[in-house]
Parts: structure tokens; C-alpha cells; sequence
């Protein structure tokens, strides 16, 4: 069997993970999780204050999500 081309043919340099496929599927349901509507009131108070702070809803809820505090 040869190597494809642009490989040196040694072994690979990581072991093969099997906890990848879990690991991505916990992270995706997060991240669903994480950007689903909160409720009408929520997304309102977060416009609100991202617009006096000169922000994007978008940019203002990853940094309350990132942080875990608000601004």
C-alpha cells in the first residue's frame, strides 16, 4: 500500500479519538441551546441595551454568552 501523494508515509502523529463523534454532537445541542429565542421580553432588553452600548444584538448576546455576565 502506498502513501498518497504529499505524505511522507510515517505514522500518524495523534491517536485516533474516540470520543470525537460525542464530544460534537454535546456541542451542536449546546450551541442550539445556547442561540434558541429566550422569549420575546429577553431579546427586547437585549436590543435595548446593546443599541445604547452601539452593539449588535448578535455581538451583544455572544459576549453575554462568552462571559456569562452581562455589560
Amino acid at each position: 500500500m502506498t502513501a498518497p501523494p504529499g505524505h511522507n508515509g510515517g505514522p500518524p502523529l495523534e491517536e485516533p479519538d474516540p470520543e470525537e463523534g460525542w464530544r460534537l454532537h454535546c456541542w451542536r445541542q449546546a450551541h442550539r441551546r445556547a442561540w434558541r429565542s429566550p422569549g420575546r421580553e429577553v431579546v427586547l432588553r437585549r436590543l435595548a441595551r446593546a443599541e445604547a452600548l452601539g452593539m449588535s444584538y448578535h455581538d451583544y448576546t455572544l459576549e453575554i454568552l462568552e462571559r456569562g455576565r452581562y455589560l
